[in-house]
């Protein structure tokens, strides 16, 4: 049976009439590893800072391990909350050895118990051979690695990692993100990372919330926040996708320009209801025996494989992903059939 590690209720922040963070709830369980997801502004590191105690909700609660750590009575400093934190820039002491770096915060052991915790976590990092080295002659993903033993060394209840992989190059950061979420799990810590890079968010978390505007849109594993969004927001942020324009002709079918598309139609949705519908790159498979061909109006190489964009009507186009070996010029046509296994349909907002 699991633990709720970390619960949020109703929390509100607002600096003066601008408000942050609106209404956020969330539950990470014992050993999970959570992650907040959005763009530059949209509250995630507030938030962050909130449950770390360095800001002040306005409203709202925070427990950690069922205790209060935050509500109207009741804010706990950071140094109360049993917290590591792993921030952007690493924070290492440039003066002070990769040993003494993650012994800093062992101070309830003996000398001998925090050498044995220092080697214990070099080894686990893959970093055994260099502890007396100082962080300027250390890699960036190695000083990356460094922070991340510092802040596990205490076993703290909570792991926050702020924008962890931000100044490490993009090849690095996937690979780093999986190797750090191993490494976690193996301490059996119960984690958040802040990030605005899907591709972290999903090596490395068990739970994604996507925030927007400082409301969390949806608090969901990462295959459902792919496969299942809730909004269209979620939809157009996660993956690469495109929404075409539908007409409902039944409960079951959406009549479009790809053909007609079996799946749920939105609640409230009858018979000629205006609906868009999620088209993404997996939905759509390279076929040269189909009849169902689409101009190729642009192409990207990415190696193991191109990236199709391919021309609907005059105002949308589809993604199409082919092995790499499947090289067709652009202005010709490609055969394709569809493998709708999730139906992501919205009705369509009128308004304007």
């Amino acid at each position: 049976m699991t633990n709720i590690l970390l619960q949020l209720n109703s929390i509100y922040l607002s600096y003066g009439s601008h408000t942050v963070i609106e209404d956020i709830d969330l539950t990470l369980q014992e050993g999970e590893i959570g992650c907040l997801l959005g763009s530059s502004g949209c509250g995630k590191t507030t938030l962050l800072r909130s449950i770390a105690g360095f800001e002040k909700p306005d409203q709202g609660q925070i427990r950690i391990r069922n205790k209060i750590v935050n509500d109207n009575a009741t804010n706990k400093p950071p140094e109360q909350r049993n917290i590591g934190m792993v921030f952007q820039d690493f924070a290492l002491f440039p003066h002070l050895s990769v040993k003494k770096n993650i012994a800093f915060g062992l101070t309830k052991l003996n000398k001998t118990a925090a050498a044995q915790r220092v080697q214990e976590l070099l080894d686990m990092i893959g970093l055994a051979d260099i502890g007396e080295k100082y962080p300027h002659q250390l890699s960036g993903g190695q000083q990356q690695r460094i922070a991340l033993a510092r802040a596990l060394a205490p076993k703290p209840d909570l792991l926050l990692l702020d924008e962890p992989f931000s100044s490490l190059d993009v090849e690095l950061r996937e690979q780093l993100a999986t190797e750090v979420r191993k490494i976690i799990k193996h301490e059996g810590i119960t984690a958040i990372l802040v990030t605005h890079d899907q591709h972290e968010a999903f090596a490395m978390s068990d739970k994604v919330g996507l925030l927007h505007q400082g409301k969390m849109l949806q608090w969901d594993t990462p295959y459902n926040l792919y496969h299942q969004p809730t909004s269209q927001y979620a939809a157009n942020f996660i993956g690469q996708g495109v929404m075409i324009p539908g007409t409902v002709l039944n409960s079951q079918t959406i009549k479009t320009d790809l053909g007609d598309i079996h799946g749920k139609v939105p609640d409230g949705c009858r018979e000629n209801c205006p609906v868009d519908v999620l088209i993404r790159p997996d939905d759509i498979i390279h076929d040269d025996k189909s009849e169902h061909q689409l101009e190729i109006i642009d192409k990207v190489f990415r190696g193991a494989e191109f990236l199709y964009t391919l021309k609907l009507n005059d105002t949308s186009s589809v993604l199409c992903i082919t092995p790499s070996h499947h090289n067709h010029p652009v202005n010709s046509q490609l055969g394709i059939t569809l493998d709708m296994s999730h139906v992501v349909v919205f009705k369509r907002n009128l308004t304007k």
